[in-house]
């Protein structure tokens, strides 16, 4: 996967290479797709949720470029697959899910990683961390109809957001990082989430 898939496809943060070698992906899949884990493919984790390709997890990953030392806040933990990959490259990952089924399971996950650098919360993640703040990286992992704006306000000086906006059918990335001036945007190509379900998002599931 690392060498097909990411370095052959253009990653070359040779840390974001290491945490996703390092990482058991198949650990973080039902157990009946537990063969399928190196697709080059998203795979459903249940709930209607989804554990993101590889190469977007890559791709997004070597975007925010945690370092070491770096507070770094993801919204949607999913099954923590993401969360897992930062928490092997930065000091602390703050990670919220709005779904108490796919939390819990995360967080024996990270047990069984030895994982002990994430602090997780269950509830709204467009409302970000406040009490935690600032963040010097934050990553969506869910896609949005705009930038929710608590969470430029937690961003640090320098810092970098990560987050697909669009509609529901298409999304594309976007990098914004806080320079001297505000925020400095950038775009990384079209996008495929399922909806970031919040007040300050998509406010109602798409299937309901």
């Amino acid at each position: 996967m690392v060498a097909r898939q990411l370095a052959a496809r253009g990653i070359r943060d040779c840390r974001v290479l290491a945490a996703m070698a390092w990482v058991p992906r198949e650990w973080f899949l039902p157990p009946h797709l537990a063969r399928e884990a190196y697709d080059d493919a998203p795979l459903p984790i249940g709930s209607g949720q989804t554990i993101s390709q590889p190469l977007i997890v890559a791709l997004m990953t070597e975007a925010l470029a945690p370092r070491r030392r770096d507070r770094v806040l993801e919204i949607g933990t999913g099954s923590g697959y993401q969360t897992a990959i930062l928490a092997r490259l930065a000091g602390r990952v703050y990670t919220i899910e709005r779904l108490p089924d796919l939390l819990v399971e995360a967080e024996e996950r990270f047990r069984r990683l030895g994982l002990t650098n994430i602090e997780t919360r269950l509830g709204d993640g467009a409302a970000g961390w406040p009490e935690c703040a600032p963040f010097q990286g934050i990553i969506v992992t869910a896609a949005a109809p705009g930038v929710p704006t608590p969470l430029t306000e937690q961003l640090a000086p320098g810092g970098r957001l990560v987050i697909p906006i669009g509609d529901l059918a298409a999304q594309e990335l976007i990098i914004l990082q806080r320079g001297p001036a505000g925020l400095v945007e950038r775009r990384a190509g079209g996008v495929r989430f399922v909806p970031l379900i919040s007040r300050l998002a998509f406010t109602e599931e798409p299937w309901t």
